[in-house]
């Protein structure tokens, strides 16, 4: 199985997901946004399967901190330069099981994935 956690090494839903996996056994890869950067490429095939409102972190401070005019009429297309500029606004994290992704963690969520 090929398990890549996505996000920023000091985010702390991204420590919990990485401490889930390592006492569960799971292997897997740890992608660091802002050291590993973000292909352009892959944030497309996110945002083609997830949609980019459920990627991009509205709530956050990144996002919170941008010019009103940058965070009016988003598409696709606006939210995907914003996440490839800022990986930070990205919701973390981003989990890719042979695949299948998911965003955020719940460690429910989580076992149920991995079960079996």
């Amino acid at each position: 199985m090929s398990v890549i956690l996505y996000g920023i090494p000091n985010c702390d839903t991204v420590k919990k997901a990485r401490r889930w996996l390592d006492d569960a056994g799971i292997a897997h890869q740890f992608h660091d946004f802002r050291k590993n950067g973000l292909d352009a490429d892959l944030l497309g095939r996110w945002i083609d399967e997830l949609g980019w409102e459920k990627l991009l972190n509205k709530a956050g401070t990144t996002f919170r901190k941008l010019p009103d005019d940058q965070k009016a009429d988003l598409d696709a297309s606006k939210a995907k330069a914003l996440m490839l500029d800022q990986p930070a606004m990205i919701k973390r994290p981003v989990l890719d099981a042979n695949g299948s992704l998911s965003v955020g963690f719940k460690a429910d969520d989580y076992q149920a994935r991995f079960a079996g």
